[in-house]
C-alpha cells in the first residue's frame, strides 16, 4: 500500500497543477478509485498497480527545451531509465514498482529536448523496462545547511507537489546521484524545505521560491568558489522560475526542470537552462497521460551532464 500511495499521491500533483489543459477537461480520479480495494472485499493482494494500465494513453514521446547560446535543435528518442541513489542523504524514496509490469498502456514513453544552443540530447524511457528505478533514490539531503564542506559544485532541487523529503523521489534524487557520478563526489546537494502542497500550485512557486534562493545565497557565502546549479520538478519547476527572479545573473550557472508548467519561460538571468516536457503529460502539455508525469527519472543523466557542462566541470 505504501507503493500505491506514493502513485495516487504523485498522480494527485500532476492534477493539481495549474494549467488551463487540466482546468477544462474535467479529467477525473474514477479510474483510480476502481483499483482500490472495496469495504469487504476478500482480496489479501492490496493494490494491482497493473489496473493503472487504463488511465494511459497508448504511446507517447516527450520534449524538452534548453537555452545555452543561441542556435537551435530539436530530437526525440527513448532510452530505459536509470536508477542510482543521492549522496550525502537521510531517508529514503519509496522503490520497488513490481506491479508495473503491467502497465501496458503506457506504451512507448519517451523524453527529449529542444534546444537553443548548437545541439540536443535526449532520453526517458522505451516502454516500461526503466519505471521500476523511478522511485528509488533517496528523499532528503542538506549539504548546505549542515554546511558539510566546500565542492566545486551545489546542486539545489525543489520536489514536486506532496513528494516526501525535500528532494521528492521523481527525479530529484537521481540527478543528485548521477552528478555525484560525474563529478567523482565534488558537489554538495540540497533540497528545498518548503510546503509543495496542492494548495501551493495557486502560488505559481512563491510558495518555495525565496527559499531557494536564500540557499543559494547561503551556499555562496559559506563556498565562494562553488559553482550553484538549480533543478526542480513540477511545483518544483514553478520554484526555480520564482527564485531566478530573485537572485542576480552570474549567481546560478545552469539549471534544469521537468514536467514545467512555465517551461516556454526561460530565466533571464541563467543562460543556461533546460526544461523536459513527456508527452501527454498534463502539467506542461496539453495532454491526459498522468503517468507521463512521473516519468522524468529517465532524464537524470542527461540533465545532470548539461548541468556538468553548463558549470565547466
Amino acid at each position: 500500500m505504501k507503493t500505491a500511495a506514493v502513485v495516487l499521491a504523485l498522480v494527485a500533483s500532476a492534477l493539481s497543477a495549474p494549467t488551463p489543459t487540466l482546468n477544462s477537461r474535467q479529467f477525473g480520479l474514477g479510474s483510480l478509485a476502481s483499483l482500490l480495494p472495496k469495504p469487504g472485499s476478500s482480496s489479501s493482494g492490496g493494490f494491482d498497480l497493473s489496473d493503472l494500465g487504463s488511465l494511459l494513453g497508448s504511446g507517447s514521446g516527450s520534449s524538452s527545451e534548453s537555452a545555452a547560446g543561441s542556435g537551435s535543435a530539436t530530437t526525440t528518442s527513448a532510452v530505459a531509465a536509470s536508477t542510482g541513489t543521492g549522496t550525502s542523504t537521510t531517508g529514503s524514496g519509496s522503490s520497488g514498482l513490481s506491479g508495473l509490469s503491467g502497465l501496458s498502456g503506457l506504451g512507448n514513453l519517451g523524453s527529449s529536448s529542444d534546444s537553443d544552443s548548437s545541439s540536443s540530447s535526449s532520453s526517458g524511457l522505451s516502454g516500461l523496462s526503466g519505471l521500476g528505478g523511478l522511485f528509488g533514490g533517496s528523499s532528503t539531503s542538506n549539504d548546505v545547511t549542515d554546511n558539510t564542506g566546500c565542492k566545486e559544485l551545489t546542486f539545489i532541487f525543489a520536489r514536486g507537489t506532496t513528494e516526501i523529503g525535500n528532494m521528492g523521489t521523481v527525479v530529484g534524487p537521481k540527478v543528485g546521484s548521477e552528478l555525484d557520478s560525474l563529478t567523482g563526489g565534488k558537489v554538495a546537494i540540497q533540497g528545498v524545505d518548503y510546503p509543495a502542497s496542492a494548495t501551493g500550485n495557486v502560488a505559481l512557486g512563491a510558495a518555495g521560491g525565496p527559499e531557494m534562493a536564500s540557499l543559494v545565497e547561503q551556499a555562496l557565502k559559506q563556498c565562494p568558489d562553488t559553482k550553484v546549479v538549480l533543478g526542480g520538478y513540477s511545483q518544483g519547476a514553478m520554484v526555480v522560475h520564482n527564485a531566478a527572479g530573485k537572485l542576480s545573473a552570474g549567481q546560478v550557472v545552469g539549471a534544469v526542470t521537468f514536467g514545467d508548467p512555465f517551461k516556454t519561460q526561460k530565466p533571464d538571468n541563467i543562460e543556461n537552462f533546460k526544461t523536459w516536457c513527456a508527452t501527454g503529460d498534463p502539467v506542461c502539455l496539453n495532454g491526459a497521460n498522468v503517468l507521463a508525469h512521473i516519468s522524468y527519472g529517465g532524464d537524470a543523466a542527461e540533465a545532470a551532464q548539461f548541468l556538468v557542462n553548463a558549470a565547466g566541470l
